[in-house]
């Protein structure tokens, strides 16, 4: 669950004040229910933000009421798009791609954990152990609109493991890029451009007109990756939520 819009009239003195009864109250009544978390806090800004004063003022309240209301971790996240104007990328001829048992996908999760530069990975991997981390990222993509069928693990000439590919979809025909990565001891040799190649022409075979993706502003060869592979920034997401149970 995520909250999406926090609004508060313009000319109340203490906006961020309101703004925390506000959380307040809705936090509470989803632990009524049951939840076992707060909803994290989705802010879509545009590209510069932060140089454009009335937008960091209208982040600024929100962020010190997110904040205040318990929701104290953050990410800055690149929203990319791809659409066929862009022209598909080259198909890689370093990797084989090829679907396996989950076994097989849960040990590559629990392999591309390891030095990941994305920021919940990283905090995931502090809080849990990797294998429970590992469950918990595939579970999470069983659980999300894509179908099973689509994965595929990245494989070199010589047969051994070198990343994988996850296909997804946040439901109807809204494509996405999912989960990608390359495991640690082959990172730095461009394979995750043939990885990121295999997903967007997949998609682009099913008839995929946008193709979305994210990344950590953080993560610097993903998002060049995405850069060459033709996807452009539509947004920036300031992601606010709970820190991580001890």
């Amino acid at each position: 669950m995520a909250l999406d819009c926090l609004h508060v009239r313009e000319g109340v003195p203490d906006r961020a004040a309101v703004a925390v009864a506000l959380l307040d109250a809705g936090h509470r009544a989803f632990r009524e229910r049951g939840a076992e978390r707060d909803p994290l806090y989705n802010l879509a800004l545009p590209r510069g933000w932060r140089g454009d004063a009335g937008t960091a003022s209208a982040v600024g309240w929100r962020r010190l009421a997110a904040h205040r209301a318990g929701l104290t971790e953050e990410v800055e996240r690149l929203r990319y798009e791809w659409t066929p104007q862009a022209g598909l990328p080259a198909a890689g001829t370093r990797l084989t791609f090829a679907p396996a048992d989950d076994a097989a996908f849960l040990d590559a999760f629990r392999r591309l954990a390891q030095g990941s530069l994305d920021v919940r990975t990283g905090r995931e991997r502090a809080a849990d152990d990797a294998d429970v981390q590992a469950r918990e990222d595939m579970r999470f993509y069983l659980d999300a609109p894509g179908e099973r069928e689509w994965w595929r693990l990245a494989y070199t000439a010589e047969g051994t493991l070198a990343g994988l590919a996850i296909p997804s979809s946040t439901g109807g025909d809204n494509r996405n890029v999912g989960y990608l990565g390359v495991v640690p001891e082959l990172r730095g040799r461009g394979l995750i451009d043939e990885v990121l190649a295999y997903i967007t022409r997949f998609q682009a075979a099913a008839g995929a007109e946008r193709i979305t993706a994210t990344t950590d502003t953080v993560n610097l060869p993903m998002a060049a990756a995405f850069d060459r592979a033709g996807y452009e920034v539509t947004e920036i997401r300031l992601v606010l939520e709970q820190p991580p149970k001890p």
